[in-house]
């Protein structure tokens, strides 16, 4: 039998081949993600557009890259030397040309899985979105929109002329450096300035170069325009799992284990994998044990569903969709209450009775 609450101790005990990172998969699942996407890339600026044809060259591009650049939040999980080369190899194929290199999540996004600062003031990736207004969170998805624009101004206009200006320096690594969703989050000064440059300097050079192609007649202004909706749409899909990964209603205070559990959401249905690709579907599961790869994930899941007993809080992470659980945080009860954190309190006196 399990224990009341299941950690990521008692995982590992029982099963230690979940935790085994499998390089070839990582390698053969990234490149061959970054490769369609290009691939489709090429062809949708190819094809006359708008047409049939063009939109589902666009379609097939946007669902590609969007799992090839996800492949972000497996590099932050990854210990050092577990995969080398893989970061760089990621920022050249897909970090830098969608202008979120790797030093945009690596490192802030473990301030995300520490219990002592998950679902607080000083958590990067957590807002209380449940208890926003609706109005509020329809507009704020509107914003990734603009997203890839103002990517384009931070790397490759403040990015150079920060690394003259020190104040403008430290406004572009607090405000502007970091995937995050919390808006009075600030980032703490980086420590390898090797890497930050690297970065910087690659993205940049991306840009740049694609700009002066445009402008001197190597390439036409069509290509940067679709690949501006490239970006929007990758970043429009990124928010709307982003919205479902969490029922986002703590308001700032420290939440226990098995809070932190019921917060997070799970989506077992295969057809979620499009939308929450590399393993991002099993949210509560990652959460509660984040050293397991990507890849073991679903087999995990599977186990635990088919051993853990009924009443188990586990199973309260579980959503029917994806699209179902960012439905909820719209929804509001009559007396104007999110849907959501009736949901969550129900869930935690099942998990403590």
């Amino acid at each position: 039998m399990f224990p009341a609450m299941v950690t990521s101790g008692e995982l590992r005990r029982r099963y230690p081949d979940a935790f085994v990172v499998r390089p070839w998969i990582y390698w053969i699942d990234f490149l061959g993600s970054a490769g369609v996407g290009w691939g489709a890339f090429a062809m949708a600026g190819r094809t006359p557009f708008p047409s049939l044809a063009g939109l589902l060259w666009f379609a097939v591009a946007v669902l590609a890259l969007y799992r090839a650049v996800l492949f972000i939040h497996e590099i932050a999980h990854l210990r050092k030397g577990a995969l080398r080369a893989f970061e760089p190899l990621w920022n050249l194929a897909v970090g830098f040309p969608m202008g979120a290199p790797s030093i945009m999540y690596v490192g802030p996004h473990m301030e995300h899985h520490r219990s002592t600062i998950y679902g607080t003031n000083d958590d990067p990736e957590y807002a209380a979105f449940a208890r926003w207004s609706r109005a509020v969170l329809f507009v704020k998805s509107f914003t990734m929109l603009a997203v890839p624009g103002l990517l384009v101004i931070r790397w490759a206009i403040l990015g150079p002329f920060a690394w003259i200006f020190p104040p403008l320096r430290r406004w572009t690594v607090e405000q502007a450096s970091t995937l995050m969703v919390n808006p009075g989050w600030k980032r703490r000064w980086p420590r390898d300035r090797r890497r930050w440059l690297l970065c910087e300097a690659g993205t940049a050079i991306v840009f740049w170069s694609a700009i002066a192609a445009a402008g001197f007649g190597v390439i036409s202004w069509h290509w940067l325009a679709l690949w501006y909706a490239l970006g929007a749409a990758v970043l429009v899909l990124n928010h709307l799992r982003t919205l479902g990964a969490h029922r986002y209603v703590n308001e700032g205070e420290r939440m226990n284990n098995v809070e932190q559990l019921v917060d997070s959401v799970n989506v077992a249905h295969p057809s979620a994998a499009l939308l929450a690709p590399v393993g991002l579907r099993f949210h509560a599961l990652h959460h509660m044990a984040p050293a397991i790869p990507y890849h073991s994930l679903g087999g995990v899941h599977r186990r635990l569903m088919a051993e853990l007993p009924a009443d188990d809080p586990y199973r309260s992470a579980n959503a029917t969709s994806l699209l179902g659980a960012v439905v909820m945080l719209f929804r509001r009860d009559a007396s104007g209450d999110p849907v959501w954190t009736d949901a969550a309190n129900a869930a935690l006196r099942d998990a403590s009775s």
